[in-house]
């Protein structure tokens, strides 16, 4: 019912009865109930088609619930609050401490989660859950982050725990990527359905796939690891001991080296100071935005390598879209030309039978925070009939 409203945004009685193939009188009884619960309200009625009295319509209840999503990137963390309908009410970022240490951490993403729910003005009981995008690899089913590459000190963390028992809420862990393809998803628009990649560039790369509207997670909920197809075999050495990963050469560290050794920067950058870096290749894509010269072909050359796995993923799953996003989209956006866009969609091998569309996300800087709540609200609007059973009993008939 609550799914079958939020799809719809507005809908009667009669309609919802429709839509969900139950009886008059259940319908009646279970709004009953969600009004009382304060999931739902009546807005008003429809215009008379001089058919009978005009129907009352019913909709989300925005405070009816609250949802926490937390994006771990090494370079920032965002924590958001969302409302029953998905709108952001309270969002903040901090920096990631640059020891990596865990509990450090862990601590001061909790500190974030209580402000953020002040700020929002949600009452505690209506905080349903909070919702973690971590980088992988992660372990979902322990709740544990493994070896991120760049978290050095992170090595089997329990993070879901650790925030459950801290927090004292429900905590759902899922892998950055799959949460942004899943923000994208729930509340990217109208034409986020289908089938499409979510290329997330942050600190590193990795790609987030919905498949027939289905968010695609893999065997073990680590899909989108596509940081090691080799673009450059001439390239940097990767820590996985190949040259030219698009992971390696995608990271600002290895751009700004770049533009130190060009003379596009000044000497001195300390390449292992996270925060430094970020300023630097902030200064880059500033000067390569300004017009021609060596920063531009840095900056180019990336978006070149980028096109080039987008365009072997789209073409291996027949997509309907590639959609842009994470922390650095707004600052390279810029270099995903009309060129390099055109470029992608001749590259399109059935483009053809339809075509290739290349976006970049609506949902800014904080798609993968807000990917991260919506699997919370996800779980409150799936109609799963598996969550309604007592626990043993199966499904024998859909």
């Amino acid at each position: 019912m609550l799914d079958a409203i939020r799809r719809t945004e507005r809908l009667s009685r009669v309609e919802l009865a429709e839509a969900t193939g139950l009886s008059g009188q259940a319908i009646s009884n279970i709004i009953r109930r969600l009004l009382d619960a304060g999931l739902v309200r009546e807005a008003g009625r429809q215009k008379s088609t001089g058919l009978g009295k005009p129907r009352t319509l019913l909709e989300l209840e925005p405070s009816g619930q609250y949802a926490v999503g937390v994006h771990l990137d090494p370079a920032v963390v965002t924590v958001v609050v969302l409302d029953l309908t998905g709108e952001v009410v309270a969002r903040r970022s901090v920096g990631t401490p640059y020891a990596d240490d865990p509990d450090v951490l862990i601590d001061r993403i909790v500190a974030t989660i209580e402000d953020v729910i002040s700020q929002a003005g949600a009452p505690r009981e209506r905080v349903i859950g909070a919702g973690i995008a971590a980088p992988g690899p992660i372990d979902v089913e322990r709740g544990v982050v493994v070896d991120p590459p760049n978290l050095s000190a992170w090595h089997l963390v329990p993070l879901r725990d650790e925030l459950r028992e801290r927090t004292g809420l429900p905590v759902l862990l899922d892998k950055d990527v799959t949460a942004a393809a899943a923000a994208e998803k729930w509340a990217g628009g109208s034409d986020r359905h289908g089938s499409f990649v979510f290329f997330y560039l942050g600190t590193g790369i990795g790609a987030g796939l919905v498949i027939g509207d289905e968010v695609v997670r893999g065997s073990s909920s680590n899909v989108g690891e596509i940081g090691h197809v080799i673009v450059d075999p001439d390239g940097p050495v990767c820590y996985c001991g190949r040259r030219g990963c698009v992971g390696e050469t995608s990271q600002p560290r290895y751009l700004v080296q770049q533009a130190v050794q060009a003379g596009v920067l000044a000497q001195g950058i300390d390449l292992d100071d996270r925060q430094a870096v970020d300023a630097a290749f902030a200064r880059l894509c500033s000067v390569a935005e300004s017009g021609p010269g060596v920063a531009r072909e840095i900056v180019a050359a990336l978006a070149e390598r980028i096109a080039k796995v987008v365009e072997d993923i789209a073409n291996l799953l027949d997509l309907e879209r590639v959609v842009f996003g994470g922390p650095h989209w707004e600052q390279l956006a810029p270099f995903f030309s009309d060129a390099v866009q055109t470029a992608l969609k001749e590259r399109f091998l059935v483009r053809s039978v339809h075509p290739f569309e290349v976006a970049g996300t609506a949902l800014g800087a904080d798609v993968g925070a807000i990917g991260a709540a919506s699997l919370v609200l996800d779980q409150t609007f799936s109609p799963n009939p598996s969550v309604l059973l007592p626990e043993g009993q199966l499904v024998a008939e859909r």
